[in-house]
């Protein structure tokens, strides 16, 4: 019996807006703190290298890890858990990370708030991509990235506030975020009790002619869906999941883009260390990042439904424009550059996002967003160490170094377009 038979289910437009609800409430809570990792790294000794790999590591921690609690959820089936235990760790993390007194402990903390990140995100991202499927990919993703970008505004604004009245200490500007955290986990807890099989909502896909999973594999034509429906694939399929070309060239570009695209933490480094801005302010330049973040997912997610892959054309574009805006003398070019950083990743976080579940079939589709993911990681660790130490020799450098890695993604799209075209 379903959740509809049961009458228990929301219908998929509400589940998308609660679960963006809680994700709204998280990210009060740790956009809160990475709005301020960059000057909270600083005042312990950090340089911009340090920051830009500690950043880096996190994000490649966040998006790495997922190459394991992707195959998990689609193993164990066990997407709830998943969803809750990481939010869980998010929200434990983030308090601790004001009473750290030491440069090694917040960097562990940093890290660990982004593992909380690798832990749920296949899971959540499978749960919303099966409401989706009724909805529309790119609205769907969209709507629940710019309720999610409503608590990213939120958060920094309050670290700010924090900041301002306790002198810039950051234990309380920091311990003041456990309350989201926990109205977002009793959410959390409702919606998994309300709609335990979200499933439900996504069609089944017409089922195979029986004799369909006996006959040869041959390889897999651009953006063909291997293994789609049906009886399980062979042991050796389970363990190697067969996943379309599209969805590699498609991995490929997003990691180059990624490999080209600043940290927050440096850029807010570059406004504390060049006092262009005081520390307690850099949350408000933050807070506005977040909203051009939420205006970007939504444009580009209407933009997506409508004209496919070529509305990812964008992001190259505003990732290379990023160091030639944030990383100048002006602070009015700088917060330009910082809004443009924001739109890059509200593209980032939704669409990116709603191509993988255009490209990969349900049952593998946690798997796709694990190795997605851990492909972006790496790339994620290495733009962030790369224009850490390119910002720390010159800043020219960097900008040049990144146009041309932008210029390579713009290239691999167009290779991606062709495959998805032809599929």
């Amino acid at each position: 019996m379903t959740t509809r038979d049961r009458g228990a289910a929301l219908s998929p437009w509400r589940f998308i807006v609660v679960f963006g609800v809680v994700s709204l409430l998280m990210d009060v809570v740790y956009e809160g703190a990475r709005s301020i990792t960059g000057p909270l790294l600083a005042s312990l000794g950090a340089s911009a290298t340090v920051i830009g790999v500690v950043t880096g590591a996190g994000e490649a921690a966040a998006l790495g890890l997922r190459l394991v609690s992707g195959p998990l959820a689609d193993r164990t089936r066990r997407f709830w858990a998943l969803t809750i235990g990481g939010y869980a760790l998010t929200a434990a993390s983030v308090p601790l990370l004001g009473l750290a007194g030491v440069l090694w402990a917040a960097c562990a903390l940093v890290i660990a708030e982004r593992v909380g990140k690798a832990v749920r995100s296949p899971a959540k991202d499978t749960l919303l991509s099966h409401a989706t499927a009724t909805t529309g990919r790119g609205r769907g993703f969209a709507v629940h990235e710019a309720l999610d970008q409503i608590g990213a505004f939120v958060g920094p604004l309050t670290v700010a506030g924090v900041l301002a009245v306790t002198a810039d200490d950051y234990a309380p500007a920091l311990g003041v975020l456990a309350v989201p955290g926990v109205a977002a986990m009793a959410i959390l807890l409702w919606l998994r009790a309300r709609v335990p099989a979200p499933a439900d909502y996504e069609p089944e896909p017409a089922e195979p002619e029986p004799a369909e999973p006996a006959e040869p594999a041959g390889p897999a034509g651009p953006g063909e869906f291997v293994g789609r429906a049906g009886a399980p694939p062979p042991e050796r399929d389970a363990a190697v999941p067969a996943l379309p070309r599209a969805f590699v060239v498609y991995a490929a570009f997003t990691a180059v883009t990624m490999t080209g695209f600043a940290t927050f933490g440096v850029l807010s480094f570059h406004l504390v260390q060049r006092h262009l801005l005081a520390a307690d302010l850099v949350p408000v330049v933050y807070a506005g990042a977040m909203a051009a973040d939420a205006f970007s997912a939504l444009a580009n997610g209407w933009l997506y439904d409508r004209v496919g892959p070529r509305a990812l054309a964008v992001l190259p574009v505003l990732s290379a424009a990023v160091p030639v805006l944030a990383f100048t003398g002006s602070l009015a070019l700088a917060v330009v550059g910082a809004l443009v950083w924001g739109a890059a990743v509200g593209i980032q976080e939704s669409t990116l996002r709603a191509v993988v579940a255009d490209l990969v079939p349900s049952r593998r589709r946690a798997t796709a967003y694990g190795i997605f993911a851990g492909v972006l990681g790496v790339a994620a660790l290495a733009g962030g160490a790369l224009t850490g130490a390119l910002y720390d020799q010159s800043v020219t450098l960097l900008v040049a170094v990144v146009a041309a890695i932008q210029a390579a993604a713009l290239a691999l799209l167009a290779v991606l377009r062709g495959r998805t075209a032809g599929a």
